[in-house]
């Protein structure tokens, strides 16, 4: 199935490479774009689009405004919506999150997160670029969390790409880190998450500041 992609920003340029990436994969299609908020707005509602990767400042309304008004709780048929942005102030984070977004993803993050971040949404998952999730867990995870026990536990090499990515490295990182190749890193990863019982990166993430694995000294409990 084809993933359908409505694309706003005010920056042809930026909306040119982003289309570019996203073409680049063969179940993604971009059928609108987008130079202003108003715009993106009247397209969405009016193509339906899977997936909307909405720009943070644009004229008319920002991309808060334009998050809400296709995803927002007030919304009958939201659509779903992930903000593509060079911004990462928690202001906006918090608010495009609030909002209805389904994922935050910083411009500078790379295609391969781009486009995951395109596929979560449309599979009704979030993605947030590592750097963001760092921060919001830092802001939000309580101090005297319990964490869950895995339903199986984790692996040696499981626990330490969990410490991974609880630095806010991405999977084309860890690769690197463990000197692995990138499919390796994504088998742990899905291993990593039904162990768990999440659904994605931020998932681990929060479990792994719930754990205490997000220090240098952090040791797990040896039944994990």
């Amino acid at each position: 199935m084809t993933i359908r992609v409505l694309i706003a920003d005010d920056q042809s340029m930026i909306r040119s490479g982003l289309r570019l990436i996203l073409e680049d994969q063969a179940d993604i299609e971009v059928i609108a774009e987008a130079a202003d908020g108003t715009e993106a707005i009247r397209l969405a509602r009016r193509h339906r689009p899977d997936v909307c990767l909405i720009d943070i400042r644009m004229p008319g309304r920002d991309g808060i405004a334009v998050t809400a008004a296709l995803a927002g709780p007030g919304v009958a048929d939201p659509i779903r919506v992930v903000i593509v942005t060079t911004f990462d102030l928690d202001e906006y984070v918090y608010g495009g999150l609030r909002a209805g977004a389904v994922g935050f993803v910083l411009k500078g993050s790379g295609p391969a997160l781009l486009v995951e971040a395109v596929r979560a949404a449309e599979a009704g998952d979030a993605l947030i670029s590592p750097q963001i999730t760092l921060r919001l867990l830092r802001h939000l995870t309580p101090v005297a969390a319990a964490p869950a026990r895995p339903l199986v536990p984790l692996s040696d090499r499981e626990l330490q790409i969990v410490r991974i990515i609880a630095k806010g490295l991405t999977n084309q990182e860890i690769a690197a880190e463990l000197f692995v190749s990138l499919s390796t890193v994504k088998t742990h990863l899905a291993s990593i998450q039904h162990k768990l019982g999440v659904r994605n990166r931020v998932g681990i993430a929060a479990w792994a500041w719930e754990s205490r694995l997000h220090g240098t000294h952090g040791v797990p409990d040896k039944d994990l």
